[in-house]
């Protein structure tokens, strides 16, 4: 294992690069090097594994299942119909100033009440404007509460009973979801199409489960990733001030580049996981069909062979951008124009106010499927 200096604030175990292709004892395969990991996510004899696919794989043959769950020319065909609504000229057209609206009214939020938790006022931005682009945006008040119990982390050592009430906790908030917010802008649409994803749902005659699954996934990927990240990037420029320095004189593509090397330092999701659907060369080696694969990207984006000198501090403008953060190959995020726009909206407002600082520290929660990090606690002042 290559030891690297790192300024990360998410500390995972093991994340850093070493060798490149190895199979643990528990049969699960690893790859942890940048190019191997690329060229591995680009392969396209593997498919979807984690992120809850097991649960949603027994339900396949009663339902469609959500993109994110789907390979092979299917995927890539619903890939193709609902790439419009991620575009770089659909953000700026039809959802910057809505991030622009949103921003000034949770930095109000702070202003108003001098102190307030960054993950709160952050997940605020990001449930709305993901509902905007999902079309979830006939609910009563409450959705982001309501989501944020859904995907609170569970406790990995629950049994027994403590076990059961979680699950029936998470049942619930999930029935409440969609009794509250799916279903009535399922509703609203079935009178009047809007250019939103619901409404292309039903075009492709989804029924209500099959877009409650499209719902949860797009909130999982566009909403609670999207705080994360707004969060460590706000840590990172609240605890170097030559960075905050850098980053509030910026011109747009400059922010955007400290953007993306914080996300490239601090990838919201550590590991993805792959099923293999036939042999599989990569690095050398070959990893055989039906081998369950672990990708880790936060080791990966810490390889000097790509990302340069000193790969495990910040420094803006490196050439591998954001890393593999967002992904690579067929389940690519969408979304990740968006979220860089929208994280970078809503930090320059809230940078630009005077007297911003943390006045105390937030704790920090790995999830250990995925290896993915919730941030909370960030309490700041002005």
């Amino acid at each position: 294992m290559t030891t690297v200096h790192s300024s990360r604030k998410v500390q995972r175990d093991g994340k850093a690069p070493g060798c490149p292709v190895r199979v643990g004892d528990d049969g699960v395969w690893h790859i942890q090097d940048y190019a191997t990991a690329r060229q591995f996510l680009r392969h396209t004899d593997t498919r979807q594994a984690g992120l809850g696919i097991e649960n949603a794989l027994r339900h396949q043959h009663r339902m469609r299942l959500p993109m994110l769950y789907r390979d092979g020319p299917e995927h890539r065909e619903q890939r193709r119909q609902t790439a419009r609504y991620f575009t770089p000229k659909r953000v700026e057209t039809a959802y910057r100033d809505l991030m622009h609206r949103l921003a000034g009214q949770q930095c109000e939020v702070l202003r108003r009440r001098g102190a307030a938790d960054l993950s709160a006022l952050s997940f605020q931005l990001a449930v709305a404007v993901a509902a905007e682009v999902v079309g979830l945006t006939e609910s009563p008040p409450g959705m982001p509460q309501r989501l944020d119990r859904f995907f609170r982390i569970p406790d990995p050592d629950a049994r027994g009973l403590a076990a059961a009430r979680q699950k029936a906790f998470n049942n619930f908030v999930l029935l409440s979801f969609l009794w509250r917010d799916v279903r009535p802008a399922v509703a609203a649409r079935r009178r009047t199409r809007r250019d939103d994803l619901i409404s292309h749902l039903i075009d492709e005659g989804c029924s209500l489960p099959e877009i409650l699954g499209e719902c949860v996934t797009f909130a999982a990927a566009g909403m609670v990733t999207t705080r994360e990240f707004i969060t460590v990037a706000a840590w990172h420029l609240l605890t170097d001030e030559s960075l905050r320095a850098r980053y509030t004189a910026a011109d747009p593509p400059g922010r955007a580049a400290v953007l993306h090397e914080i996300l490239r330092l601090e990838p919201v999701v550590g590991d993805l996981l792959r099923w293999t659907t036939a042999d599989v060369e990569a690095g050398g080696v070959t990893i055989p069909s039906g081998a369950r694969v672990e990708v880790g990207v936060a080791a990966a984006n810490l390889d000097a062979a790509e990302a340069g000198e000193r790969p495990g501090t910040v420094c803006p403008g490196r050439p591998v951008g954001a890393g593999l953060s967002f992904g690579d190959g067929a389940h690519k995020c969408p979304g990740a124009h968006i979220a860089i726009q929208e994280t970078d909206i809503f930090l320059s407002r809230l940078f630009a106010m005077p007297g911003l600082r943390m006045i105390r520290e937030p704790t920090v929660t790995i999830r250990p499927d995925i290896a993915s990090y919730e941030i909370k606690g960030m309490i700041l002042a002005v």
